[in-house]
């Protein structure tokens, strides 16, 4: 039994990009994907960024390396593929984790802020599976896991960028499944509900949002970042061979009630 789950879910010898894993979410995923036994790719907006989630890796002693990429700059993600197939001869994971969010009145909305949102959380993600894609493509294999989010389902509230890029990043993932899926390339997402992290900082400080929130969780908790560890592990191992194009919740059933 052993064998066989070292098989399917052990992740030795992989290379896995985690992108926005400075802390909460990529951060769990990188150290995750880390104890599986992948060398781990953290990218953070500056490689400095990511210092602690490198030092907790070494800690454990996975093999790691950290870069700085503007998730808005094509030049820059290239680097980052670049860099890591030079560094490590392939990439077999890719999690696209970064991300960004701006609240506003949609009334009150600038384009600035939407053309910042969809930059980070939508092109930038179709730029690193596109060319993370393209070396997978050569190699005969690979895994992406694009982190979508509950309102990839709903459209939430003062945040209407957030949840058309997050829409777009399910309907990315579904969309490259359908034109990789043949060549042995799984491209699936996972959509985290509320969890504890910066960005739903000021939420959790609203203590009447923060207990309507939790009264529609039937868990009656949030997440928390290390809730991801499993999701990401098994999309990214054999277990997962043949799913492509899902979008896994990850929402202690708040999209069952």
């Amino acid at each position: 039994m052993q064998d066989y789950l070292l098989k399917q879910f052990g992740l030795t010898d992989k290379v896995a990009i985690v992108t926005g894993a400075s802390r909460g979410l990529g951060q769990a995923m990188a150290i995750a994907l880390g104890e599986a036994g992948a060398t781990v790719v953290a990218v953070g907006s500056k490689a400095e960024n990511v210092a602690a989630t490198i030092e907790m890796l070494k800690a454990k002693n996975i093999e790691c390396l950290a870069l700085g990429c503007d998730q808005s700059n094509g030049d820059e993600i290239n680097a980052v593929i670049e860099t890591t197939i030079s560094t490590f001869g392939k990439i077999d994971i890719l999690v696209n984790n970064a991300g960004t969010i701006k609240r506003s009145p949609a009334k009150d909305f600038s384009d600035e802020d939407w053309n910042e949102v969809i930059n980070v959380n939508l092109n930038g993600v179709f730029k690193f599976c596109r060319e993370a894609g393209k070396h997978m493509l050569n190699q005969g294999s690979g895994k992406i896991i694009n982190i979508a989010s509950l309102l990839s389902f709903s459209g939430g509230i003062t945040v209407p960028a957030y949840a058309a890029s997050k829409g777009g990043v399910a309907q990315i993932t579904k969309a490259l499944a359908n034109e990789w899926a043949g060549s042995n390339i799984q491209v699936n997402a996972i959509a985290p509900d509320y969890f504890e992290t910066d960005n739903t900082y000021n939420i959790r400080q609203d203590q009447a949002r923060l207990d309507s929130i939790t009264a529609r969780i039937p868990a009656g908790v949030w997440g928390k970042p290390e809730d991801l560890a499993g999701a990401t592990v098994f999309l990214s191992g054999n277990a997962s061979n043949y799913m492509n194009g899902h979008i896994m919740l990850v929402d202690g059933g708040w999209m069952a009630r």
